[in-house]
């Protein structure tokens, strides 16, 4: 409370100054106006200095060109006041930069007298915590330096002063305006669907019963009859046979829901996050090092891809389809989706044909189309027709699912180890070998522009440096200016591990296929086992081990630590949906049955009503977060018509 004491009287002072040199010098000039025998003119200067002088005692005159900073999303307002004989320059760091240097905030004038500040605002950054360094110029010696978490759209004042050694500074932070909560629309939002999951539930239970059904059946079958007495279409057998389709409802033979739960799962995350996810920075990928939930669903769509890869293998060559058919039309998909994936992420539909000067060549749908590839292709040439004719007493039926195709995994080790070669041995000029830093502020600023290190170096040098992402989220903590893309080519290969880990969940559920506990025993077994490699590669830290996890990367401890969720979370899945079957695997089934045709409609028809419209306050996250919101539970709705009207596209 006393910095606002304090400025008030300050404000006082100065004002009653500026009102005495205005009582002093108007009447001079009325007075030399005088003597020209100019009276009105002098009565007049004299009344306007009367009206004005009450004015001029209450306006803060104190920094009379002061601007008012607006804070915007993710901001706050950070009001520096100086009262030191000597400039200080206001520098920031962020927790979330690894390695990184101070960077200048600005520089807050010497005070214009004792006990008087000098007063700067500044908008600083409130995702993560901040260290705030003051240190007085020219000498550039540390005065004082703070650490502390800014409040969305929250006043804060820092003064700095001397007590009673001048020697001697203190820097005392105060909040003016208290922050709003940004979170409380995720919690109200959380729980409106909360609640209609409920409903949903209740009214899944009253229409399970048997009454209702009864009620249900009785009605349907007269509002049959009635239409087909009305429109005289034929006899009453039609009847009989319509309320028995009706009654049984639509399967997909033996495919099970949790797969396709478990994809549109990803698949619905996946919309949501690349339509904002509300501007949450959890939403949004990891500058660098680390997960957010952004960056966690990608991965489990390919691991789900590799596990479909394992359950049509089969099933074709259980019906007597042959090896090299097969593997044509997995060559004439990776096409299809190869090419989908330029046209998709090469936005350029009403400005002609695209242009090859700037076209991204790696991109999702690129990706899913090398690795599915690969992986059906490696599928194709070890998979087995027949899983039931194996020795029950061999040592090693109890690893079967893992032995009986060693020769693909020998070619994914074979793969990983190429990535592991290239990742730390490859040279890079102006790197150090084996760099897996963000280049930039990273790594104190050493090396600005080895950013991804191989992994970048292999793009640029393989598909040219207009050809990759130009804005890779690095540039948001770390100000990297390098191009970067976090689809590339050396990450491909980890993504082939990944769809290969999905695999074997495939060949799990293969050849344990009736033994619910056995599949969900491996599931848990592998999850743990990919969990320790994580750990092992990680030291359990997000910046310090050996490999660390990154997505920009797709490092392979970012593999094994997705996998490793992806086993337990399709055990759960698998387990409360197909085994249990408490939950349909609704809403979250159909979208995981139009998978492609859904990334693709969002993909397209981002920009266009009603999946975006202007907002009437774009820097708010509620705003966004409702829009984000409904603009993926309209796709979601889409895939649900496209469901029951039993369209479905496939590659």
């Amino acid at each position: 409370m006393e910095p606002r004491k304090k400025i008030k009287k300050i404000q006082r002072h100065q004002g009653k100054g500026k009102t005495g040199e205005a009582g002093e010098n108007r009447p001079k000039m009325a007075q030399s106006v005088g003597e020209d025998g100019l009276c009105l003119s002098a009565v007049t200067v004299l009344i306007c200095a009367i009206f004005v002088v009450p004015l001029t005692a209450v306006s803060p005159s104190s920094h009379p060109h002061r601007k008012t900073l607006v804070p915007k999303m993710d901001e706050a307002i950070l009001t520096v006041s100086n009262e030191l004989q000597s400039d200080m320059v206001v520098s920031w760091l962020s927790d979330h930069c690894y390695q990184c240097l101070f960077q200048p905030l600005g520089v807050v004038p010497a005070g214009p007298g004792p006990g008087v500040p000098s007063v700067v605002d500044f908008s600083v950054g409130t995702q993560h915590p901040l260290t705030l360094q003051l240190n007085s110029s020219p000498v550039n010696l540390e005065q004082c330096r703070l650490h502390f978490h800014f409040g969305e759209h929250g006043k804060y004042s820092l003064w700095v002063k001397n007590l009673n050694d001048p020697a001697e500074v203190n820097c005392s932070l105060v909040t003016e305006l208290e922050p709003v909560n940004s979170y409380l629309p995720i919690l109200f939002a959380s729980l409106g669907f909360a609640g209609l999951a409920v409903l949903a539930a209740i009214g899944n239970t009253i229409m399970g019963l048997e009454v209702v059904k009864t009620h249900l059946l009785r009605w349907g079958n007269a509002m049959e009859t009635d239409r087909l007495i009305n429109s005289e279409l034929g006899p009453s057998s039609r009847l009989v046979e319509s309320s028995v389709e009706t009654a049984i409802p639509a399967t997909a033979g033996r495919r099970l829901r949790s797969l396709d739960t478990f994809r549109g799962f990803s698949l619905v995350i996946m919309v949501f996050v690349n339509y904002g996810g509300g501007r949450y920075w959890f939403f949004r990928h990891e500058s660098w090092n680390g997960l957010t939930v952004a960056d966690l669903v990608f991965p489990w769509f390919v691991f789900i891809m590799g596990t479909s890869i394992a359950l049509s293998t089969s099933g074709s060559l259980r019906r007597g389809a042959v090896r090299s058919h097969l593997l044509g039309k997995v060559l004439w998909r990776s096409v299809q989706l190869f090419l989908i994936g330029l046209i998709v992420i090469n936005p350029n539909y009403c400005q002609g044909p695209l242009g090859w000067a700037s076209l991204r060549i790696p991109g999702v749908l690129q990706r899913l189309a090398f690795s599915y590839l690969v992986v059906a292709s490696l599928d194709l040439l070890v998979a087995r027709v027949r899983l039931d004719n194996l020795p029950l007493n061999a040592w090693w039926y109890p690893v079967c699912d893992f032995l009986l195709y060693w020769p693909a995994w020998l070619c994914v080790l074979l793969l990983e180890v190429l990535w592991l070669y290239l990742t730390f041995l490859l040279p890079v000029p102006g790197c150090p070998n084996g760099y897996l830093g963000p280049g930039g502020l990273g790594d104190f600023g050493q090396y600005p522009n080895c950013t991804g290190g191989a992994a970048g170096f292999v793009d640029r040098w393989l598909l040219g440096e207009t050809h990759i992402y130009q804005t890779p989220s690095s540039r948001v903590v770390y100000r990297s200016t390098v191009a970067y893309d976090p689809e590339g080519v050396l990450g491909s290969i980890n993504s082939i591990l990944m769809a290969f880990l999905g695999l074997q969940a495939g060949k799990i559920l293969l050849h344990y296929s009736d033994l619910h506990s056995k599949i969900i025993s491996r599931f848990l077994m592998w999850g743990f086992v990919l969990g320790v490699l994580s750990a092992i590669l990680t030291k359990c830290s997000k910046d310090h081990g050996y490999i660390p996890v990154n997505k920009n990367l797709w490092s392979l401890s970012y593999v094994t630590t997705l996998s490793c969720f992806a086993y337990v979370l399709l055990g759960a899945v698998y387990y409360i949906v197909d085994v249990k079957k408490w939950w349909s695997g609704a809403p979250f089934y159909y979208p995981g049955m139009n998978s492609i045709l859904v990334y693709m409609g969002h993909e397209i028809f981002e920009e266009y009503f009603p999946f975006r419209w202007r907002m009437a306050n774009s820097q708010s996250h509620a705003e966004h977060l409702a829009q984000n919101l409904l603009a993926t539970s309209i796709w979601v709705f889409i895939s649900y018509v496209l469901y029951r009207k039993k369209i479905f596209w496939k590659i």
